[in-house]
């Protein structure tokens, strides 16, 4: 069964952490310096917030829970006609993962994926090109969200 997904960029993890553990009535499943997740029944939700990108809404999608289901809502996407970037295998939220994004008519981030394990990192470092964007040896943006 598939699980909506929204990533909420915040400025204070701590208060924000609070804040929805306040809301949701549980504690995050997920607690690092620098993101937080709670994987909900009810709704079912993975709500994630991180310092690593603007406040706000950064992205929402749909999480898949094996991989039969991810190459479904993975081959839904590309019947979109809109550009679909894949990320067949990346680290990325302490997660190992294989992920399908695009932008919605209105520039909205949607992004598809089927978590494989968890990490220690938040997110791979780009040191060369990959699907998700072209980089150079030197770019250090994290290869995620």
């Amino acid at each position: 069964m598939k699980r909506f997904h929204m990533n909420v960029g915040v400025s204070d993890l701590n208060r924000s952490t609070a804040f929805y553990t306040t809301l949701f009535g549980v504690p995050p499943s997920v607690v690092k310096d620098d993101y937080a997740k709670w994987m909900l029944d009810d709704p079912r939700l993975n709500f994630a917030i991180s310092t690593h990108v603007a406040a706000g809404v950064d992205h929402v999608g749909v999480q898949a829970e094996n991989e039969v289901e991810f190459q479904a809502l993975r081959g839904r996407l590309a019947e979109a006609e809109l550009e679909l970037r894949d990320q067949p295998d990346v680290v990325c939220c302490y997660a190992r993962s294989g992920k399908a994004w695009l932008h919605d008519p209105d520039g909205l981030a949607w992004e598809t994926f089927v978590t494989r394990g968890e990490t220690t990192e938040y997110a791979q470092r780009l040191t060369e090109a990959t699907p998700a964007a072209p980089a150079s040896p030197a770019d250090t943006r994290p290869s995620c969200c």
